[in-house]
């Protein structure tokens, strides 16, 4: 068991509640204010969840449907809106598959813990990845066929053209900071990785979506230029 100091504890749980009270904030307002694509209703508190009081400043200024927002947005604009698109996704993803991992080990298993891999992180990273890539077409199939009156399979088509290199990307970039916190820092540094049921997990994970946002933001604005994604 990791041996985690009081301060990064601490730290850790500010910014959890933090993260939360952001979200709730965005989704008392967004009944006032509903998003015109409902879908967005969810994205924007599943983002505040790691990206705090920056997504709530970034929603403030360009998410907010009070009728202030005019015309299209600019594109790196546009860009960050796909890309926490995809992000909402990848989280809500992450936390089914991890606490349903946490609960039911053998899950893990499956997946190849105690067979292919050592470490039950990197088996949980697979039902991960499957969980967030579904969500994520959920997600992107709501938002792209009602913008091009597309049915379902076309529909689906669609969301899968678009989200698959953006998930992806988000992911690499959410595994690569997740395995350098757990394994570079935590590990050698407090005897362990954080479980799921610490808070200085979730805090790693909070970083680790930055990290996710970072790779995954020059991906949708090729997406976004080659036609396959939406500008939102």
């Amino acid at each position: 068991m990791a041996d985690f100091p009081a301060w990064l504890h601490t730290l850790a749980t500010i910014s959890l509640a933090i993260g939360f009270a952001c979200a709730i904030y965005i989704a008392i307002d967004e009944v006032r204010h509903p998003q015109k694509m409902w879908i967005m209703n969810l994205v924007w508190p599943l983002t505040a969840l790691f990206g705090s009081v920056i997504w709530l400043a970034f929603y403030r200024s360009f998410g907010r449907n009070d009728g202030s927002q005019k015309g299209e947005p600019p594109m790196h604009i546009a860009v960050a809106k796909g890309a926490s698109h995809c992000g909402a996704g990848c989280t809500l993803g992450d936390i089914v598959v991890e606490w349903a991992a946490f609960a039911a080990p053998a899950i893990a298993v499956f997946f190849g813990w105690h067979g292919l891999f050592a470490e039950k992180t990197f088996a949980v990273w697979i039902p991960d990845y499957i969980v967030a890539f579904l969500f994520g077409i959920v997600f992107q199939y709501f938002t792209i066929a009602p913008m091009r009156d597309l049915g379902l399979g076309k529909g689906i088509w669609a969301a899968v053209k678009a989200d698959t290199l953006s998930i992806t990307s988000w992911q690499v970039g959410m595994y690569g900071l997740m395995a350098v916190g757990q394994f570079l820092w935590f590990k050698p540094a407090y005897g362990g990785v954080a479980e799921v049921n610490t808070p200085e997990f979730w805090f790693l994970m909070q970083l680790a979506m930055f990290a996710g946002f970072a790779t995954a933001y020059p991906v949708n604005w090729w997406l976004v230029k080659a036609g396959l994604k939406e500008k939102m």
